[in-house]
């Protein structure tokens, strides 16, 4: 069972009013989002709040979290005043597709519900936290078009499937990849989440990077995995 909360070395996320909790693939996307040159970011289905936390840990940019879950959104305020970075984070208790800001984003980051076809779980908060009960990829990509500025920038993480998906619906709404991050547990196992950057204009420098969590031995986290961890993880 998870715990209830889960400390940082610069803030502690308390989790348990929310479905999503702490999960290593969201820390690895929260710990390697680039912020540089960033002024403000949009945090689509915050949870928690945690990947706000993490990109405001390492960023001066002004911060908007939405969450349409009751409890998760109180989880959440709860987690940013409760931190040092409270004065940067905005918590909205809205649904994304609703979402009438005056601003447009540099940034936008999501770790969105992904179970399109799964069986669902009896538990009401956990469909609406990993299924797309009341998120589609495409209401996902139509709100990100909407809302993201010229030149920026969309991060989101993703089942390998899902993310091809995406690709092509971001197409059709004139966002573009250019960069992925596969993700194994080690190098034994297959891809399980893939980190995709999207802009919206086209660029010939497209990157691709494996990220590797573990050694052979499955225990002994990866050098790569301990180097963009050790601003976060209390164990580095």
């Amino acid at each position: 069972m998870p715990k209830n909360f889960f400390t940082f070395k610069h803030f502690t996320i308390h989790q348990d009013r929310c479905a999503m909790k702490v999960c290593t693939d969201a820390c690895i996307l929260g710990a390697s989002t680039d912020v540089d040159h960033v002024k403000n970011i949009l945090d689509i289905g915050t949870g928690t709040g945690l990947l706000s936390l993490m990109l405001a840990q390492r960023s001066e940019a002004k911060i908007d979290a939405v969450e349409i879950d009751g409890d998760a959104y109180s989880q959440a305020i709860s987690n940013v005043s409760e931190s040092s970075f409270g004065d940067k984070i905005s918590v909205f208790h809205e649904d994304i597709k609703l979402f009438d800001s005056l601003n447009s984003y540099d940034l936008i980051i999501s770790n969105p519900p992904f179970y399109q076809k799964s069986l669902k779980s009896a538990d009401v908060r956990a469909n609406k936290a990993h299924h797309a009960v009341e998120l589609s990829l495409e209401a996902l990509i139509d709100a990100v078009a909407r809302l993201l500025k010229p030149k920026g920038r969309f991060v989101v993480l993703l089942p390998p499937f899902e993310v091809e998906k995406l690709i092509q619906l971001a197409r059709k709404k004139e966002l573009y990849l250019s960069k992925k991050i596969l993700i194994q547990h080690d190098e034994s196992k297959p891809i399980f989440r893939v980190i995709a950057t999207f802009q919206n204009i086209q660029t010939l420098d497209y990157q691709e990077e494996m990220l590797v969590i573990h050694e052979k031995d499955s225990k002994t986290y990866s050098e790569k995995f301990r180097i963009l961890l050790k601003d976060y993880y209390l164990i580095f």
